[in-house]
């Protein structure tokens, strides 16, 4: 039995690489190599003094509010130093095709993970490695970086569910725990540390199991952990639905489905210092019956891990692969009764002072809407903005980054053309051999900018088109990254584009697709940039290039761009 779930779980996964209507699931890599001895430093590391007093962007956004907006004084990047900025060193995930990990920069190093489950710590500078560490899986979120009983640790989750701590300085292994024990967790958010406490987001893969009719759909449900980072004990665990999945109808493989299931946290927790509380967002539901906490911002006590309260903003939502792959050749769909519409919140609540002195919680979601909710007020909605149609691979996907005045949304609305198999630039559905999926060169994109306040929106910026590139689409489904002045956000086009803060202009573009050699001595290649957000510190931009999922262009490098003669 344990060999054929195994068969089932490799068979789930890919499909999921090429079928994913919602998230980035894992992919086959190829077999992981060390770096020459010329990829390592040849000098000490720097010392590791007060990392937090200098330039540094700690775990996915920046701050436990998860703002993505790093400060004049940290990010030491004018604004009319952007358009300036050049290629400075690539570093080569080996064993890869895909970079979809986050970095974080800290203590004049770059901590970050690779779909190999190799962690490394780099010299920010030059790339250079310091140590490097095999986490056993997939290592897909950006690493938190605090301080320990005995020095600085590095805590992030991978693609089994565990959670590691390592040190810092060393990379030596300091605890590791289990945190779900269904076998399709996974942890892809980035764990958010608030003094001794450690929370970390669950999700999972679940929703593309359901694409097998012989599979019980479905019975994972989303979580937060709380743990003390400094033993890894488990202090509390909360789901994001409070009933156990039961035995419910049989389809008509003869296999009896359950639920209810879903409501994965796929991002990174926020934290409220001010009132105890920890903010997270949830996906659909993968099976019947619904739930009330699906689509939802939910409020979590951080000292009990109760749930405070809930706000949904699409009820009546679930979804699973086998809606997408349902077919007379696949009898017994495990799809839900509603069908979807599969609009998941991907990216992290943000919290806010407004300038009226209220506070707010501001998402985007898969269904093209934003939703300002107060966390004052139970979650009572402030405001609400569509900016894009939405859809299993629409509107807002990973994330908005906001300045003290404005949200800045990235809007995804990826679209796709059924072709026939072996057109450029095409992906062949695995249900249908001779036909292939690709990239709508028209659809989707476009970056806005709204108030605070209101959600008016105050500029908009579509994207600048493919110009009928085969395999190109506009989509910018990637995390959105501010400095003071400017918006990086970039796109399943490869490309990577500096906006005014002020009226949305484009002024600086890169493409960073093809061929590089890298500092640690391989070929690697960029590609299509998703789900990471540019991390911009101490005068340095940052970004993954080849994230390769849903039609986009796979790679294995992080990108490094300074000024000229830095």
């Amino acid at each position: 039995m344990k060999a054929a779930h195994g068969r089932l779980i490799g068979a789930t996964l890919a499909l999921a690489s090429l079928l994913c209507a919602a998230h980035p699931y894992r992919a086959m890599t190829q077999e992981a190599g060390s770096p020459p001895p010329s990829g390592f430093c040849s000098t000490a590391a720097p010392a590791f003094t007060k990392p937090l007093s200098a330039p540094h962007w700690n775990g996915w956004g920046a701050d436990p509010a998860q703002h993505r907006f790093q400060s004049a004084a940290m990010a030491q990047l004018a604004a009319g130093d952007v358009p300036r900025l050049k290629l400075k060193w690539v570093f080569g995930f080996p064993g890869a095709n895909r970079s979809y990990a986050q970095p974080t920069v800290i203590g004049g190093r770059i901590f970050v993970g690779s779909q190999s489950g190799k962690v490394y710590a780099l010299d920010a500078r030059r790339g250079c490695i310091y140590w490097e560490r095999d986490a056993g899986a997939p290592v897909r979120s950006a690493i938190t970086i605090g301080q320990g009983s005995a020095g600085w640790v590095a805590y992030f989750g991978d693609l089994h569910a565990n959670v590691h701590a390592v040190d810092a300085l060393t990379g030596k292994p300091l605890w590791t725990i289990r945190v779900e024990d269904h076998p399709f967790a996974v942890i892809t958010g980035a764990p958010t540390l608030a003094g001794t406490t450690l929370f970390v987001p669950v999700s999972s893969h679940e929703e593309a199991a359901g694409a097998n009719p012989h599979y019980a759909c479905c019975s994972f449900r989303g979580s937060i952990v709380a743990l003390n980072a400094l033993t890894g004990k488990l202090l509390w665990k909360s789901y994001t639905i409070a009933q156990e999945p039961k035995p419910g109808t049989i389809n008509a493989a003869g296999i009896r489905r359950m639920g209810p299931s879903g409501a994965a946290i796929w991002s990174s927790p926020a934290f409220d210092a001010a009132k105890g509380m920890v903010y997270a967002t949830t996906g659909d539901n993968y099976s019947d019956p619904t739930t009330d906490t699906s689509d939802a911002i939910l409020a979590f006590d951080a000292a009990s891990g109760k749930l405070a309260w809930s706000r949904q903003v699409t009820a009546g939502d679930a979804f699973n692969l086998a809606c997408v792959v349902r077919s007379a050749a696949r009898p017994g769909s495990n799809c839900p009764a509603v069908k979807g519409p599969d609009l998941d919140f991907g990216s992290s609540a943000i919290l806010v002072s407004l300038p009226n002195g209220r506070r707010a919680l501001i998402a985007g979601q898969k269904s093209g809407m934003v939703t300002a909710v107060d966390p004052d007020r139970r979650g009572a909605i402030l405001w609400q903005k569509r900016v894009g149609r939405g859809g299993p691979l629409g509107g807002v996907q990973w994330g908005s980054a906001v300045d003290d005045r404005k949200i800045y949304v990235a809007v995804s609305d990826t679209k796709f053309r059924i072709v026939p198999a072996g057109t450029p630039g095409a992906q062949r559905l695995p249900f249908n051999p001779r036909l292939a999926r690709l990239l709508d060169s028209r659809a989707g994109g476009g970056l806005h900018a709204l108030r605070l306040d209101t959600g008016e929106e105050v500029w908009r910026t579509p994207h600048p088109g493919c110009h009928d590139v085969p395999g190109c689409g506009p989509a910018q489904s990637a995390a959105v990254t501010a400095i003071p002045g400017i918006v990086f956000s970039g796109g399943l086009d490869g490309h990577l584009r500096a906006y005014a803060a002020e009226d949305g202009r484009i002024v600086w573009d890169v493409d960073t697709k093809g061929e590089y050699r890298t500092v640690n001595g391989i070929v690697a290649h960029g590609g299509s940039i998703d789900g990471p957000g540019a991390v911009v510190a101490g005068g340095m931009l940052y970004v993954d290039s080849g994230s390769g999922a849903w039609g986009g262009t796979p790679g294995n490098v992080l990108l490094a761009y300074s000024v000229d003669g830095r």
